[in-house]
């Protein structure tokens, strides 16, 4: 998401009714420029995805019966879309809890802009750290790695695919120059990632 482009939204929610409520709320924010795709459960959602390739999917996290984010954040080709719940009924907080922001049919029309701006905003920066700065998944990596989780592991926790866990781990490794467990786990400590009352004990 670049500033001056359009951030472009695909919205997957079952209910017509409030799929078009919500489109026509995004349609009257007027400070935003914003293109629309409309995601109504026919289909596979993950081909569509791919194949339009949106900033920001807003889902129902029940989308079809249940909408499994670990799996497709796991996806290297959708690696870098946001994703944001969208909250229609009483939902385990837990389900939610890897979305990278949540809306409600209770957001009124300035509080959805200040969320999608700050999503916007946190691409942004992320797009301009340079070679040498981690980023915050890289950084969660690095914790999990002085923690001596596996990248099965890894994986699980942060629902990602094993095979972006070592595309992380790789860039890591370039952009630190430590190529061991143990120098990243110094490196953890030292920049305060991570506690040593965290560690397994050996």
């Amino acid at each position: 998401m670049k500033k001056n482009e359009p951030i472009r939204i695909a919205v997957a929610e079952g209910s017509v009714i409030i799929r078009n409520g919500l489109i026509a709320t995004l349609k009257y924010i007027s400070h935003l420029k914003i293109q629309i795709m409309e995601i109504d459960g026919a289909g596979d959602l993950k081909d569509f995805l791919r194949k339009h390739t949106p900033d920001v999917l807003i889902i129902n996290p029940m989308f079809g019966g249940y909408f499994d984010l670990c799996k497709m954040k796991g996806d290297p080709f959708l690696a870098n879309m946001r994703y944001v719940a969208l909250v229609c009924s009483f939902i385990d907080q837990s389900l939610l809890k890897n979305y990278d922001e949540q809306i409600s049919l209770f957001d009124d029309t300035e509080s959805l802009s200040e969320k999608l701006l700050r999503l916007q905003q946190e691409e942004d920066v992320s797009e301009e750290e340079t070679q040498e700065t981690l980023s915050v998944r890289e950084k969660e990596i690095i914790t999990c790695i002085a923690k001596e989780m596996t990248n099965k592991e890894i994986a699980e926790s942060l629902c990602l695919s094993i095979h972006t866990v070592i595309t992380h781990r790789r860039n890591i490794a370039k952009k630190l120059q430590i190529h061991s467990p143990a120098g990243l786990t110094i490196y953890a400590i030292a920049n305060h990632l991570i506690e040593m009352k965290d560690l397994r004990m050996r």
